[in-house]
């Protein structure tokens, strides 16, 4: 099991920051909130592509696209996590 927990840094993670934990099961986005907050699991066998966003300056985003979900996108990594996040994926859907 592998956690990605986003910058802080970043717009809209300031309080609290994305996670992303991907383990034997799938991928999991973690979205908390004040009052409630958001967390959805995605097998690797209904994942069909995974894309990454990588600017010269700033922070990267990594998009899942998924068969039946549509597509899921995570921003406020680095560049080196969400290259490591798409080999860990790709590796387990290929």
């Amino acid at each position: 099991m592998k956690t990605f927990t986003a910058s802080r840094l970043k717009a809209g993670n300031r309080v609290f920051p994305t996670k992303i934990i991907i383990d034997n099961n799938g991928v999991t986005i973690k979205v908390p909130g004040f009052f409630s907050g958001n967390e959805q699991t995605i097998p690797f066998s209904r994942i069909s592509s995974v894309h990454i966003d990588c600017p010269f300056m700033g922070y990267s985003t990594i998009s899942i696209e998924t068969t039946g979900e549509g597509k899921i996108m995570a921003d406020g990594f680095l560049k080196g996590e969400v290259t490591e996040m798409k080999n860990l994926i790709l590796s387990q859907i290929g």
